[in-house]
């Protein structure tokens, strides 16, 4: 049976990024985005809005951009695949579990100056970090050079297993 597990995202951060790094060194950071939902609802007559929450975890390279490029109420873009965290809840000891999105490519929105208000607004010159290669102005992160299609994310966007060994897991 063929499976797809792809998820793509755009909203605004919900808190500034905290860079952690595991024992072996690699950078990790988890986000919360703020994904909003607008519809017109003609029973009321009026427009009506629906806020998601979802957690990301971004990894290598991504992690540390994150950190240094991205705060509260920013914009942002994530591709990822869908990952089920399960653990025992150390006061019940009870099974729980939570669905989170594990960053494989990161698109930084707006400007260096947009704080988020008004939504997202791509720029005319956005930086991809993950699966993508480098780009934008020459201010960013990256000179605006190309690195191929390399990623330093350390997954393999093939599905193939890859990714960080669950003794590394920070959390």
């Amino acid at each position: 049976m063929a499976s797809f597990n792809k998820v793509i995202l755009m909203g605004n951060l919900v808190f500034d990024p905290e860079v952690r790094y595991t024992p072996s060194g690699t950078a990790v950071t988890d986000l919360r985005l703020a994904v909003n939902r607008y519809w017109f609802d003609k029973q009321a007559n009026e427009r009506r809005e629906e806020t998601t929450f979802v957690d990301v975890t971004l990894w290598g390279r991504q992690a540390e951009v994150a950190g240094e490029y991205l705060a509260k109420g920013r914009p942002v873009l994530i591709e990822g695949r869908l990952h089920l965290d399960t653990w025992d809840d150390r006061e019940t000891g009870d099974k729980r579990s939570k669905l989170k999105v594990v960053g494989e490519a990161m698109q930084l929105l707006g400007s260096r100056g947009d704080s988020g208000g008004g939504g997202p607004r791509p720029s005319s010159g956005g930086q991809s970090y993950g699966n993508q290669s480098y780009g934008g102005p020459a201010d960013g992160p990256t000179g605006g050079g190309s690195a191929g299609g390399s990623s330093d994310s350390g997954f393999e966007p093939s599905g193939g297993g890859g990714g960080i060994p669950d003794d590394e897991v920070p959390f």
